[in-house]
């Protein structure tokens, strides 16, 4: 079987983007399941390195074919973004905001040529790449733009619950009027095909209610009898195992437990809360920030992304204990999906 080949995206230089991807990289694991490629600045990367003490060795390239793949080196495509005489870590700079652009924008160059399988990104600063020029509102939107995709979906996963969303980045009010019974069918249908590529044959799907206590037979509101009724007795009626709509305070709890395999979020909190509730893990003892599992996945896209689903974390940058676990997850979902999508070519 070929292993397939990532690239994996540095982020803001000036956040912890390069200390996870050096950790990440850090474990032997990570080479069996993947052949990764950093699209990013050599330089930075070696800053990384030796800020870990780590022993790996920065293999500065300007194609893939050059990457060697190798356990103890990391192949870097160096795309000489960062001025490191002006650079400052943990600081908000046009420089690195454009530098994170120019890193995706190549990433995702590499996939549609289908140099590499799939790509991964790593966390970059929105405030950094407005003021670099580059006025997306995030990775999602450049994925977008760059593969000319008009409809896709925010899915969160981490090893228990996997969450897409109906809207995302809209206001409060917006967001009630975007829950349509077309747009549910759509995102159903991305999360169960996207649970079948992560190994999951016939998957359970829960289908939040938008009000509280799914509207409680139309007290509380009419979204779940006009339009989110409808879409689960036409998903069901088209063989797609759904429930819903599941009182939105239960659904995730319900999933947790093992229930369901994917979730459908109406708006952007509903879903992020109780994902990040339960993926962030602090630690008493340490009074610091232990884990942030979870992972943002972009489907509809022609190619595969995965993200990390946490920020630049600038006021930890460089102080090495970022931790790497949404990372190392982020590469095992993209890895699980590039070898899926091999299989059926």
């Amino acid at each position: 079987m070929r292993i397939p080949k990532l690239a994996i995206t540095m982020g803001d230089a000036a956040g912890i983007g390069p200390e996870i991807i050096v950790r990440a990289l850090s474990e032997e694991e990570t080479y069996r399941k993947c052949h990764p490629v950093v699209t990013g600045d050599a330089e930075v990367m070696q800053m990384a390195v030796e800020q870990l003490g780590s022993p790996l060795k920065i293999n500065a390239i300007e194609n893939v074919s050059e990457a060697r793949f190798e356990y103890g080196v990391i192949d870097v495509i160096d795309l000489h973004c960062v001025d490191m005489t002006t650079f400052r870590q943990g600081v908000v700079q046009a420089q690195c905001g454009d530098g994170a652009f120019r890193y995706v924008k190549k990433a995702i160059e590499l996939a549609m040529a289908g140099e590499v399988d799939g790509t991964v990104t790593a966390p970059l600063n929105k405030e950094a790449l407005n003021l670099a020029g580059h006025h997306f509102d995030g990775h999602t939107e450049i994925y977008a733009h760059f593969t000319n995709t008009k409809k896709y979906a925010m899915l969160l996963a981490d090893k228990f619950l996997r969450v897409i969303h109906v809207s995302t980045h809209v206001p409060l009010r917006v967001a009630c009027d975007r829950v349509k019974k077309a747009r549910i069918i759509e995102v159903t249908e991305l999360i169960s095909d996207a649970c079948q590529q992560f190994g999951i044959p016939h998957p359970r799907i829960g289908i939040a209610g938008l009000n509280p206590h799914a509207s409680d037979g139309g007290l509380f509101g009419d979204e779940e009898m006009k339009e989110i009724i409808p879409a689960v007795n036409e998903l069901k009626g088209r063989g797609f195992d759904v429930t819903g709509p599941v009182p939105p305070d239960s659904l995730f709890a319900k999933a947790r437990c093992g229930q369901f395999d994917g979730c459908v979020a109406m708006y952007h909190d509903q879903g992020h809360i109780p994902f990040k509730v339960c993926g962030f893990q602090w630690d008493e003892k340490t009074g610091k920030m232990q884990s942030a599992e979870g992972v943002n996945i972009t489907l509809g896209l022609p190619i595969i992304r995965v993200s990390v689903d946490h920020g630049t974390a600038f006021d930890v940058a460089g102080k090495g204990i970022a931790s790497p676990s949404a990372m190392l997850l982020s590469i095992d979902y993209a890895a699980k999906m590039a070898l899926s999508k091999m299989e059926k070519c």
